[in-house]
């Protein structure tokens, strides 16, 4: 298929620069070994399982030293240490490589984290067959389960946070990754948000939603969690096992 406004090509970016302090793991939580393999080459395995992915590009920290595995790493990705100090920065830098390598601008660029590493690339597809054709682009996401609740600030004596109010719920979604914009679109929109340093920016679909967009809300899956903390691993673990 030609590279021509009409049709698009498909890219993966997975910004994998951070520390992951949260996990409480020696190491950068992205190289913690999950059933035998760093869990980021779970993440990179479900993406190279995607048909419509042309390239994925993994934005690694320029100091980095890890030891990456050549024996299954796929001939269409490519490692790119140009990392910034948040991961917003990271991802600004990414697609700042992405474009300077060629990339049109019209092409599309799916931002996952190293960390979801349940993701699957059926999931994946999904979010390219219903985003495909939007004007603006859309993310993985599931509508909230659970009783929202906001807390105090914390009082001498308070022992510990408590409730000050319940959040209505009925409008509230979990944002995932991926998330899918034009790479142009997406870079024009952390450009603008570089300049106060990406405050304000939590993920790509924020940094859109400060230009008045309104991207795409695409139900995801429960098991696309974000690994932060050390319960998570064994999670994800079991349930890496249950597909084998």
């Amino acid at each position: 298929m030609s590279n021509t406004p009409d049709f698009p090509r498909f890219h993966a970016l997975v910004p994998c620069a951070g520390t992951g302090s949260r996990a409480g793991t020696a190491q950068p939580k992205q190289y913690q070994m999950l059933l035998g393999q760093p869990m980021v080459m779970h993440t990179l395995m479900a993406l190279a399982g995607v048909p419509q992915l042309s390239s994925a590009w993994v934005i690694l920290s320029p100091g980095d030293d890890f030891s990456w595995p050549q024996e299954r790493w796929p001939a269409h990705f490519r490692r790119e240490a140009c990392g910034g100090a948040t991961r917003a920065a990271s991802v600004f830098n990414g697609l700042t490589a992405m474009l300077q390598a060629g990339l049109s601008a019209q092409d599309w660029v799916l931002v996952h984290d190293a960390a979801r590493c349940l993701i699957t690339p059926d999931a994946v597809s999904h979010l390219i067959e219903a985003c495909g054709g939007d004007d603006v682009g859309g993310l993985l996401a599931l509508p909230l389960p659970d009783t929202l609740k906001s807390q105090t600030h914390f009082t001498t004596g308070s022992r510990g946070p408590r409730v000050a109010s319940t959040v209505p719920r009925e409008d509230k979604w979990l944002a995932q990754t991926p998330q899918m914009f034009r790479l142009g679109a997406l870079y024009a929109a952390l450009a603008e948000a570089a300049n106060t340093d990406f405050a304000g920016i939590t993920d790509e679909s924020s940094a859109m939603e400060r230009l008045g967009l309104s991207p795409r809300l695409v139900p995801g899956s429960v098991h696309n969690l974000k690994v932060t903390y050390p319960a998570d691993f064994a999670f994800a673990e079991m349930v890496l096992k249950g597909r084998t």
